[in-house]
């Protein structure tokens, strides 16, 4: 039986890639006209971006131009992640010994020529690479144990994928927007089409002074009422729109639970900011799903990165100015609900992606933020 003898620099990159991706959840991109090089990314990482070279860097004036070659990387990398920032960690395979790495800005340059400069170099950023690190497998079983273990992980991360946002039937989208229509029509024949601030009231319109008298429910029912058509109608075509997104992302419990906390988060923040004013409509909780994207967004923005920079975050800013030019629109409830959801979708987390500690804090951070705001409205 023939064995097989893998390159010295193969050999290391095959442990290191190897490391990377299974123990440290890089994923591989891809880099145009490059060669010899393996470039990872991990935004949650302590470094973002990973790269290996194994070409031989001879002098300084090369080893300059390697370096405005990951600026370049780094900053496309940035763009299209919507990241604030960026580094990352330069692992050099060949370079001439005379030369050293120097330290540059965001970049931290290692050199490492065998398993014991891996061990020596890379130790304080990575502790756990010694025991992770693939070392008894040599040739043959060093391949096929890399190969395997590296299709496993990424058939897991690509099964994550298609069930997060293969499509799904939907059913609390179309039933809170068939609850929206129910209720206005309601109103309406109740009312006898005069549906002013008194009959809004009266049907549990969000009013600040009621609610600080005990009626504690209007935080939720006034988000179901709706002052006219128009207002009906550009609500639930948002609500569609939005709302059929973030259901099929997060799931449907988890959906219901973010536009719920939105929704009463956005009354909340109403009441801080318009006092003695009646306030209707499922904006705040709309724009609470618009938070729930960008929290959501932001874990896949390898992925959704430009969707959030050029649509998501375009449109909440739009909506939000506005909010503010336009007299009667309550942008306190959109304030409120956006932050809502944002701080709700952390709490419930991400399939697959949130820790449990941002978990934890997003919990926290949801009821110190509801709480801040019943101190506002009940005390002032």
């Amino acid at each position: 039986m023939s064995s097989i003898i893998v390159d010295k620099k193969d050999d290391l990159i095959m442990r290191l890639v190897h490391y990377f991706i299974t123990e440290k959840n890089y994923a591989p991109i891809v880099v145009n006209g490059v060669k010899d090089e393996i470039w990872l990314q991990n935004q949650d990482g302590p470094y973002k971006i990973i790269r290996i070279n194994a070409n031989y860097i001879h002098n300084k004036e090369q080893l300059a131009f390697d370096l405005l070659k990951i600026k370049n990387v780094m900053r496309q990398v940035k763009r299209k992640t919507v990241s604030f920032s960026m580094n990352a960690l330069n692992i050099l395979l060949d370079v001439n010994e005379s030369l050293k790495t120097e330290k540059t800005k965001n970049i931290d340059s290692v050199i490492v020529k065998n398993i014991h400069d891996v061990k020596s170099n890379l130790k304080e950023i990575f502790p756990d690479l010694q025991n992770k690190l693939l070392l008894d497998e040599n040739g043959l079983d060093l391949i096929v144990n890399v190969t395997n273990d590296i299709n496993s992980k990424n058939a897991k991360d690509a099964a994550l994928f298609e069930k997060t946002f293969k499509s799904k039937k939907l059913v609390v989208t179309y039933f809170l927007i068939a609850i929206n229509i129910i209720i206005f029509l309601l109103t309406y024949a109740l009312s006898g089409t005069n549906l002013n601030s008194l009959q809004l009231i009266r049907f549990g319109g969000v009013f600040d002074v009621l609610i600080k008298n005990g009626e504690f429910w209007r935080l939720l029912t006034g988000t179901f009422l709706h002052a006219g058509i128009i207002h009906l109608l550009v609500n639930m075509y948002s609500l569609y729109l939005i709302g059929t997104q973030v259901e099929t992302y997060i799931g449907k419990w988890k959906f219901l639970s973010i536009y719920l906390i939105s929704a009463i988060s956005g009354s909340l923040m109403s009441c801080v900011f318009n006092l003695n004013t009646v306030s209707v409509g499922a904006s705040g909780a709309i724009f609470g799903l618009l938070g729930s994207l960008i929290y959501f967004g932001y874990h896949y923005r390898l992925y959704l990165g430009s969707v959030l920079r050029n649509q998501i975050i375009p449109i909440i800013i739009c909506n939000l100015l506005l909010g503010f030019m336009i007299p009667g629109v309550d942008n306190g409830a959109h304030i409120g609900g956006l932050i809502g959801g944002y701080l709700s979708t952390m709490a419930i987390g991400i399939e697959g992606k949130s820790k449990e500690q941002d978990r934890v804090n997003g919990i926290i951070t949801t009821i110190i933020y509801i709480a801040f705001l019943c101190y506002i409205v009940f005390t002032k």
